[in-house]
């Protein structure tokens, strides 16, 4: 993987241990060769997971909508940094500019990225792997509920390892790396599906 797009939040939580992890994801990243691809934000854990990149000489690649650019959160600081329109130009940025996803602890807007990463997987608008950083156990209760979904029968079978999940950087990046893209929905009959 030569660039891993990095969902987080923009805010910056009481708890140190989430702009610390953030910081280390993006050092740890920087030290690996692989560039930063993320919200080209400048706060929060965002900015932590640039800041410290950058610091370690990487590559980071911010998309950043134009509204966002116009309150002044974006980073400037950025190796580059691409200014778009809509929310939608941006996820498409990062699936363009990526070989895999790592979800970071984040709210609604992290969400939104997580689950369009996996939807695009299943549909076969990419094939690289999405990764959940289950940091202090921040994602139990939607590792549960993507389990149950699974068990309802709302994820198929072969779609279900496209989130790989871990609790640590390290164990994350080697599934990723070892991450076989799995039979698409644009692949199957419709009897399959």
């Amino acid at each position: 993987m030569n660039r891993i797009a990095v969902y987080c939040g923009s805010a910056t939580p009481e708890d140190t241990r989430y702009m610390e992890l953030a910081a280390d994801v993006g050092r740890t990243l920087a030290q690996r060769g692989i560039g930063v691809v993320y919200g080209g934000g400048k706060a929060g854990l965002m900015g932590a997971v640039a800041y410290a990149a950058l610091e370690e000489g990487g590559e980071v690649i911010g998309i950043i909508p134009q509204a966002l650019k116009d309150m002044e959160v974006a980073n400037l600081d950025c190796s580059e940094l691409h200014v778009v329109d809509t929310m939608h130009q941006r996820k498409q940025y990062f699936t363009d500019l990526s070989d895999g996803f790592i979800t970071l602890p984040g709210g609604v807007g992290t969400m939104d990225e997580l689950w369009e990463a996996i939807s695009w997987a299943q549909l076969g608008y990419h094939q690289s792997p999405v990764g959940l950083l289950n940091a202090f156990g921040f994602y139990d209760g939607l590792v549960e509920f993507n389990a149950h979904m699974a068990k309802v029968g709302f994820v198929r079978p072969m779609h279900q390892g496209i989130m790989q999940v871990s609790d640590t950087l390290d164990g994350l990046l080697a599934k990723m790396e070892a991450y076989e893209p799995i039979k698409t929905i644009v692949q199957m009959k419709v009897d399959d599906l």
